[in-house]
């Protein structure tokens, strides 16, 4: 459905994109993670014709994004980070507005808006002017203008970025209903919404695809690799305990901040097949402070995406 060949976009000398290559399956559900200025919005911003790539080919359903624009602009739903809301209008009024841009067949149209209207959940506010409704329902209006066309792919850019937990929820079970329907392309920083709705993972990291598979796969690639939560109480000499840990072949070791004055948290992480813990009580003990908590984490989708974006 979607091919990407040696894809790259680059500003003056600086590569956004560099030589990236990926497909994208019909009836995919996939999250495209990265961190900030890692280039997923920018590659999603080429795949859906809203800007020219520097070289590379994307296809979508065999349909070369740079020569058919138009027909590939048919085929995709796009929520952008930014939503393309006008606040002036009502939400009835500007999603005639787009049916009539669409080009949707004039027969058609009423039909279609009142099922777009139900399935996201906008009957309350469908007389409202958009500048009035709240962010999620700003962020249900988007969603309504980018399917509205029944698009065979979605393509969502952090669609629930700046929404309170509730309206969340409300988004992600939307998309989660859309992606039973679409080839869907969920582009986010939220690891919760991709373990939530996606079966495969894209990790993008400083231009470059880092990770690909399903979220399961990812875990287990760091099975065996060890991190344990420590907390220590400040006597003695608490830094020797950082440096002993630090110096241990494989181990990485972060301090956190202090939850209440004395006490010192820390993330150890071990090489693969590495039990660290009778290290960590002889240096706690050597040092002469005090071990109130270790506990042993059980690897996640953000151990995975921390390992590959570290120091990015």
């Amino acid at each position: 459905m979607i091919r990407v060949d040696k894809l790259t976009k680059r500003y003056g000398d600086q590569p956004a994109v560099d030589n990236v290559s990926f497909d994208i399956a019909t009836g995919e559900i996939v999250g495209f993670l990265g961190p900030n200025g890692a280039g997923k919005t920018t590659t999603m911003k080429i795949i859906t014709c809203f800007m020219p790539a520097t070289s590379g080919v994307v296809e979508v359903d065999g349909l070369d994004v740079f020569d058919h624009s138009y027909e590939v602009r048919k085929k995709i739903g796009y929520l952008p980070e930014t939503t393309p809301l006008y606040p002036e209008m009502n939400v009835l009024e500007y999603l005639e507005f787009v049916q009539a841009v669409r080009k949707i067949a004039v027969s058609g149209r009423r039909p279609q808006l009142r099922n777009m209207i139900d399935l996201c959940g906008l009957g309350e506010v469908v007389h409202k002017d958009i500048g009035e409704l709240s962010k999620g329902y700003r962020q249900r209006v988007g969603l309504a203008q980018a399917i509205i066309h029944d698009p065979e792919i979605l393509i969502l850019d952090e669609p629930t970025i700046g929404l309170d937990p509730n309206q969340v929820v409300e988004i992600r079970q939307l998309i989660a209903e859309l992606g039973h329907k679409k080839t869907l392309v969920l582009c986010t920083h939220i690891l919760s919404e991709v373990e939530a709705v996606c079966s495969r993972v894209l990790i993008m990291n400083r231009g470059k695809i880092v990770a690909d598979g399903a979220p399961e796969t990812l875990r287990a690639g760091l099975q065996g690799r060890q991190r344990l939560q420590v907390v220590l109480k400040g006597d003695g000499d608490p830094d020797r305990v950082v440096r002993q840990l630090a110096a241990l072949p494989e181990a990485q070791v972060e301090s956190r901040p202090p939850s209440e004055p004395g006490v010192i948290t820390l993330e150890i992480t071990s090489g693969k097949h590495q039990d660290l813990r009778e290290e960590v009580f002889r240096a706690v003990s050597s040092a002469g402070a005090v071990l109130l908590e270790m506990r042993r984490e059980v690897q996640s989708l953000e151990d995975v995406f921390r390992d590959l974006t570290r120091g990015s």
